[in-house]
Parts: C-alpha cells; sequence; structure tokens
C-alpha cells in the first residue's frame, strides 16, 4: 500500500496573487508542516529555479529541489496551491504551484502523475473550476495512487 504523498491539508485556493518566490515559500511551508522536508527545502527549490525553470506549461509550475540537495527530503509529499489571481513565474502565468519532495525516485512517479492530469485541457478546467480543497483533493486523487 504506497503512503498518500497528498492530504486534504496541504491543498490551498487562493483568491490572489503572490510572487514567485511567495509561492515557492508556501510549497516548502507546506511540505515541511507535513513532515516531508527540513527547512533548507526552499533553498534548494530556489537553487533549481536559478538553474532551470519548474514553469511545465498550462499554467503549471513543479517547484522542487535539486539532486545536490536531496538530504533535505525527509519522505515523499506533495502540496498544491491554486492562485487565482496567477503567478508571474519568471514571464510564464501560473496558477497551479504544486510543490514536490521525493524520497529516492519516487518523485519521478509523481511528477508522471501531475504531468498526465495537466495534459488534458478538460482536467485542467475541472482543477480551476474546483471551489474547495476537498474539490480540488477529489479530482487530484490519482497521485494518491
Amino acid at each position: 500500500m504506497a503512503r498518500e504523498v497528498l492530504n486534504i491539508g496541504q491543498i490551498r485556493i487562493h483568491s490572489g496573487s503572490v510572487t514567485r518566490e511567495e509561492a515557492m515559500q508556501e510549497a516548502a511551508d507546506i511540505l515541511e508542516s507535513a513532515g516531508a522536508v527540513t527547512s533548507a527545502y526552499f533553498d534548494a527549490m530556489q537553487q533549481r529555479e536559478q538553474t532551470v525553470s519548474t514553469y511545465m506549461g498550462n499554467e503549471l509550475a513543479i517547484p522542487h529541489g535539486t539532486n545536490e540537495t536531496k538530504d533535505a527530503i525527509l519522505d515523499s509529499a506533495l502540496s498544491f496551491v491554486r492562485y487565482d489571481g496567477g503567478v508571474d513565474w519568471g514571464g510564464e502565468q501560473v496558477s497551479f504551484v504544486v510543490g514536490i519532495a521525493g524520497k529516492g525516485d519516487e518523485h519521478l512517479d509523481i511528477l508522471s502523475q501531475i504531468a498526465l492530469l495537466f495534459s488534458e485541457e478538460d482536467d485542467v478546467a475541472r482543477l480551476k473550476a474546483a471551489q474547495t480543497p476537498d474539490e480540488l483533493f477529489a479530482l487530484l486523487a490519482s497521485v494518491n495512487q
């Protein structure tokens, strides 16, 4: 039985907008309060972002740490935050910020689940239309398989 990488407490919806750094900080904070990463993980996310943008298309960014900072990861987990005001992600418009911490190679499976979900425009539209974290959680259930 795979442990759930996402629970309702790791999903948030904000009506406004934030900076890329604020969005990454919130992603790191959620992962840290879930017990998945240490406080060093935000710096790891920033390092990754300086090397390569984690913008994925379809209004999605997936901030995560670098391979060199794996020791900041204690367990696999996700954070999922929707910013209805959008986030300027290095010139790209982002509504969904999905923070990932993956123990070992687990992040690859998690990434592919998220990528699948965001490859379908209908699914993205449903994620945008969801009114509550509970509704989002139901739509995101596939990541816990």
